[in-house]
């Protein structure tokens, strides 16, 4: 080479940058597995443990294992994307940008998880626990980024969603649900003697007290049908369900059994029960709603619509905001639970709207839920000896519905505890109670229409009660310790073939003898041990009851028929017009648009909700009036979660008119006066 010149540039080997690729994409792995643990432990675990101690959840919205499996998938997978796609994008600002961007993700994810483990572990709330959990995801950020031991840890725990994943499919209750085994057990030996066609109605959350009157009867006034059954059958007034749950209420009335073990209320894991015993003998045609009691094999299932993974996604999400909200909240997804009406799953009712004055929009056919609606259509008299079955979410909460039958909006996150709520709570629930009345009566008629009514054999009950007592309300232990009398005590009405006379039993009835009872009523010798006694033997011996908020852990409670519990004395107000009123502050209504144009066949605004200004001190009254006429009366409450300081239900329908309506809140003043509030 001449001097002075310059040497060529030597080529670089084709494979130069290969370790320097490798170690980036191993960099970016290890990232994405730390992610993956994090949100595992964040997103996957706890949302899959609810849902798996919950198969009722996947039971109510017919889930099909395709759907379940899809859900799971869901769970497991796509919250981890945005992080990843996130951490994609940060790769074109260099390395620096990357690995800043990715504390910044951990450091979010564990500030995550240190709001769960705070509130399980400190008394911590709100802001408090939110700024705690900031300063913690930050100085656990800070640590992962300078050692190398909190990387290690979290990208070992990258094997935890399919961990979860597994425990879910193969070892929680729900597993039933997904991956079912066997159909059904024994079946019962028919003998000698009638087998009527038998009736059967489950209400949900129905406390004996709520159709009582003020002499311990049922309150005829407020409740006609319940009554009129009443009237005609065997009222076994010291009625009490086993468990508050219905997920292990419900198997052990149709099985005899007292609740055992935590498993998913399906035929593979109770085979023996009602629908089995009868199902030799019997055409079972049965609506149930949070169980798979009646195996495939035995039962005519009524075809329901497919909710689909849209309403599992929304549903599963719901339960996730409360997963990680830095508040109390009651994880249940029982609270989604809502009975499809008719008209949403485009079934025609199966009877036509009664001749009833109260009755002003003509919405009992299109609000019937689809599940009464299908049961109603087949009480139809039959060759075969038939078992028509019916769980009937109904008056359970979601609270939606006037006596009438009129329906309602309201806030899904409005509380039922605490001074003012709970009575709302009552009073909404008494409501909806009124329009079981009416499903109640349908009934009734429809079995004397059909000729069914002297020849069956008719039960209607409820699972489990709820207690509405200041400070305990609900129906977990808490309830059962202050309020027995309200979750335990349920109604119990048997009309045996042929009875015409009504009479009061007050014999110590557990809803364990249920299934006795039938079986002696319709002839069959049911081959398994069962812990109930028929009321066609003599009574236990025990007075005290067995109840299980949890299985195999029986608590005893005592007592007997219980007082009935009063309603509060209504305000003079209600009902009174209003003419002209002073000025006296403001107000703001949430759902004030919703008074501009009422079309009664989509729903009435019979729930107001709303704030006043601080100023306004607690226990200050508010008259809540519809086009000149008093409808509520309720105090002023501390701001709840949402802010709301007042809540006002207006029952009577007769007082909204179709299109535009006059909404008017008082304040009312200590001697009886009005201030009408400027609403906003």
């Amino acid at each position: 080479m001449a001097e002075g010149t310059l040497a060529p540039p030597r080529e670089r080997p084709a494979d130069a940058d290969r370790p320097a690729r490798r170690s980036s994409w191993r960099a970016e792995a290890a990232r994405l597995a730390e992610v993956v643990a994090l949100v595992g432990l964040v997103v996957t675990q706890p949302l899959l443990d609810v849902l798996g101690r919950s198969p009722d959840f996947f039971l109510f919205h017919r889930a099909s294992r395709g759907d379940v499996l899809l859900l799971v998938a869901l769970i497991a997978l796509a919250p981890t994307l945005p992080f990843a796609a996130l951490g994609a994008l940060a790769l074109l600002g260099g390395r620096t940008t990357r690995s800043a961007v990715h504390t910044v993700l951990v450091g979010l994810l564990l500030a995550a998880l240190a709001v769960q483990v705070g509130r399980h572990l400190t008394p911590l709330r709100g802001v408090p626990l939110l700024l705690a959990a900031g300063v913690a995801g930050a100085g656990a950020a800070a640590a992962h980024r300078r050692w190398r031991a909190p990387r290690r840890v979290l990208r070992v725990a990258a094997v935890g969603p399919a961990v979860f994943v597994g425990l879910f499919l193969f070892a929680s209750p729900a597993s039933a649900v997904v991956l079912p085994r066997g159909d059904g057990g024994a079946t019962g030996v028919a003998g000698a003697g009638a087998h009527p066609p038998v009736v059967m109605i489950v209400l949900d959350e129905l406390p004996l007290v709520s159709l009582l009157g003020p002499d311990g009867r049922i309150d005829a006034t407020r409740y006609p049908n319940f009554a009129a059954l009443a009237a005609g059958s065997t009222w076994y007034r010291n009625a009490t369900g086993v468990s508050g749950w219905t997920p292990y209420a419900l198997p052990a009335m149709l099985s005899g059994r007292y609740p055992e073990r935590a498993v998913a209320p399906h035929y593979s894991q109770y085979p023996d029960n009602l629908f089995t015993a009868l199902g030799g003998l019997y055409q079972i045609k049965a609506e149930e709603s949070i169980t798979r009691l009646c195996p495939p094999s035995r039962c005519e299932q009524a075809a329901s619509p497919q909710q689909g993974i849209g309403v599992l996604a929304r549903e599963s999400g719901k339960l996730l905001r409360q997963l990680t909200a830095p508040v109390d909240s009651r994880v249940d997804p029982e609270d989604s639970y809502r009975e499809q009406t008719a008209a949403e799953a485009g079934l025609d009712a199966a009877e036509p709207v009664p001749d009833d004055p109260k009755f002003r929009w003509d919405t009992l056919d299109d609000n019937q839920p689809a599940r009464f609606t299908s049961f109603l259509a087949g009480l139809r008299p039959a060759a075969r000896p038939t078992l028509h079955f019916l769980h009937l979410l109904m008056p359970h909460s979601p609270w939606a519905y006037l006596p009438s039958g009129a329906h309602y909006d309201a806030p899904e996150d409005l509380p039922n505890d605490g001074a003012g709520w709970v009575d709302l709570a009552r009073a909404r629930h008494l409501a909806q109670l009124g329009y079981t009345d009416r499903l109640i009566g349908e009934t009734l008629r429809t079995l004397r229409a059909t000729g069914l009514y002297d020849k069956a054999l008719v039960l209607v009950t409820a699972d489990h009660g709820v207690s509405f007592r200041q400070d305990w309300q609900g129906r977990g232990m808490g309830a059962i310790d202050h309020a027995a009398d309200q979750v335990a005590w349920v109604p119990m009405f048997v009309k045996e073939p042929g009875q015409r006379a009504g009479r009061v039993d007050d014999r110590n009835w557990e809803h364990v003898d249920l299934l006795p009872t039938i079986a002696d009523e319709t002839h069959v010798r049911v081959p398994w041990r069962m812990d109930g006694v028929s009321a066609k033997a003599a009574p236990r011996g025990r007075t005290d009851k067995r109840f299980y908020d949890r299985p195999g852990q029986p608590v005893t409670i005592t007592g007997g028929v219980p007082a009935p519990v009063p309603l509060p004395a209504a305000d003079r107000l209600i009902g009174t017009r209003v003419g002209a009123a002073p000025s006296g502050g403001t107000a703001t209504v949430a759902n004030r648009s919703a008074f501009d144009a009422v079309d009664p066949r989509r729903g009435l605004p019979a729930l107001v909700w709303g704030t006043v200004p601080a100023s306004v001190p607690d226990g200050t009254r508010l008259a809540v009036a519809v086009n000149g006429t008093v409808g509520a009366v309720v105090p002023v409450v501390p701001p709840d979660a949402g802010g709301r300081r007042f809540a006002a239900f207006l029952p009577d329908d007769r007082l909204f008119a179709a299109g535009a309506n006059r909404l008017d809140v008082y304040r009312v003043d200590a001697g009886g006066a009005l201030r009408r509030l400027t609403l906003s």
